[in-house]
């Protein structure tokens, strides 16, 4: 799974969340253990896992969870 900055993600509706704008990743192996989605204020900016991504695209990352929960 390849998740860069600036991609846009969706919850599992399609109802854009925001950005992709840092990550995290291992020192050791360099895989990405977190990225941050970056949201219009007074939103707070959302922290996900790899593992909380249903599909990743070049154009959108969409999320297993909706906004909702």
């Amino acid at each position: 799974m390849d998740i860069k900055p600036g991609v846009p993600v969706v919850d599992k509706n399609g109802k854009e969340l925001g950005s992709v704008t840092h990550l995290a990743r291992d020192g050791w192996d360099g895989q990405v253990k977190k990225f941050i989605i970056n949201r219009t204020p007074p939103e707070k900016d959302l922290i996900f896992a790899p593992q909380d991504v249903l599909e990743a695209t070049d154009t959108v990352i969409k999320l297993k969870v909706s906004s909702d929960e």
